[in-house]
């Protein structure tokens, strides 16, 4: 979130936004506004020093460029906002400025803040995520018989539909749904701990003054502070992982598709997208070459959040620093990928007819299988195998259809008839369990949406 041209490549503007440093700064400033309305509630401060400190609360009102600077030296962000809050107060109400950030310390803002910013981060995946959820929905039920080669080691192996494939995406989609929907109750809670965890600074009122707090910016309320458990971060990050992960799965499966070689699937077009600075006659897979981008770069920083976990005593040195850069990222890295696949399901362009005509690219070996089958019931499996994977090597060497060989076999043509043969070597007669499959994948809707 550096504000690089390259990071319009990768991230969704909205989740840019949510983590520009002027919405982080605001986030913290929220919580201490939040701070001092709760503790005048429960009497740890007095009531008269809420407005002026609310009121000082703006992020415009504050030099990010200055705060940026004092930080480095400070080793945090809150330090140096405190003062400045502070300052800001006393120049209409100097009374007040000796309340501001009671009993707080930095890392219950930042925490705080990061929650808050991550509510809305949270909201914005679940919209987007409902959306690309019924543009793959469209595609499951429209393309539910649209044959095409399903493939194995990038081979030819039998007869899938396009439908298949896409329930096979929303299926992965709907499991980060319903993950995000576990996570949430668990992630968004407030971190008030003061120094070392206890809230001792706030004498017998700590409690009070958490849950009060906890209310005041709607989190929920944890057991117990957790500077130095990180967990909730890092299952956030994991989850971020597994979605952009998917997203990745299904922009691989659509650049394959669109090879020249094959030409079953496309991207939208659109002027300007997806060309050649040499060949004007390019259609790239750029949406998913900057989704297969992000699924490369996110194990490495999930990474990097589990690798900060162990952390030090009551609150840590150095782990708790590395995920203030790492997390934003992430998140912006699966907000784009997301982005992606939602402008390419929506746009995507099928050629059914090239599907077809792939299938008969081996001359009929795809539906070896069903051939195989057939015969076993009969010959027995281990038989049928090695009767067909003969005729499919004398098929390949004399470039012949799989299906005139076998009907001049008189082991075969004894056993199957024409009819029968011409059945089995039907693409659209083997699919299956699809419609099955496909139809549970669309009952099977995330729980508590």
């Amino acid at each position: 979130m550096t504000g690089d041209p390259l990071d319009t490549l990768f991230i969704a503007p909205d989740m840019a936004a949510v983590f520009a440093p002027s919405t982080r700064l605001q986030a913290m400033l929220d919580v201490e506004a939040a701070l001092a309305r709760a503790e005048a509630a429960c009497g740890v401060i007095p009531k008269a020093a809420v407005k002026p400190i609310v009121a000082a609360c703006e992020a415009s009102r504050f030099d990010g460029a200055a705060l940026g600077r004092a930080g480095k030296l400070a080793g945090n962000l809150a330090i140096p906002m405190v003062a400045a809050l502070t300052a800001r107060v006393a120049e209409t109400t100097p009374k007040a400025a000796a309340w501001v950030h009671w009993g707080a310390t930095s890392q219950d803002i930042i925490d705080t803040g990061t929650m808050l910013q991550l509510r809305v981060a949270l909201a914005l995946f679940e919209a987007d995520m409902a959306r690309l959820d019924r543009a793959l929905a469209q595609l499951a039920r429209k393309h539910r018989r649209s044959v095409m080669p399903g493939r194995t080691w990038l081979q030819q192996a039998v007869p899938v539909s396009f439908g298949l494939k896409a329930a096979g995406w929303l299926s992965a989609l709907r499991r980060d749904r319903q993950r995000l929907a576990e996570i949430k109750p668990r992630l968004l809670v407030l971190q008030f701990g003061g120094a070392a965890g206890t809230l001792a600074s706030l004498g017998d009122k700590g409690a009070k003054v958490a849950a009060r707090l906890a209310r005041e910016l709607n989190l929920g309320l944890p057991a117990n502070p957790w500077h130095a458990q990180r967990d909730r971060i890092v299952e956030l990050g994991a989850w971020a992982a597994l979605l952009t992960g998917n997203m990745g799965k299904m922009a691989r499966d659509i650049a394959l598709l669109m090879q020249t070689e094959v030409g079953e699937a496309f991207e939208p077009a659109a002027p300007g997208k997806g060309g050649s600075s040499a060949m004007p006659q390019k259609r790239n897979p750029v949406a998913s070459a900057a989704t297969l981008a992000a699924a490369t770069r996110v194990p490495g920083l999930v990474a990097s959040l589990f690798a900060a976990m162990p952390q030090e005593h009551e609150r840590g040195l150095g782990g708790w620093q590395a995920e203030w850069a790492v997390l934003p990222e992430l998140l912006g890295l699966a907000s784009g990928a997301l982005a992606a696949m939602i402008e390419t399901a929506e746009g995507l362009s099928l050629d059914t007819a090239r599907m077809k005509r792939n299938l008969q690219l081996t001359q009929g070996l795809v539906m070896a299988e069903a051939v195989s089958l057939a015969l076993g019931a009969q010959l027995g499996k281990a038989a049928a195998h090695k009767l067909i994977a003969g005729a499919s090597r004398k098929a390949i060497a004399e470039s012949k259809p799989l299906r005139d060989v076998l009907a001049a076999m008189p082991e075969v043509s004894r056993r199957l008839d024409k009819p029968t043969l011409d059945r089995l070597f039907d693409p659209a007669r083997y699919l299956g369990a699809t419609d099955h499959f496909i139809a549970a994948v669309l009952r099977d809707k995330p729980k508590g949406r």
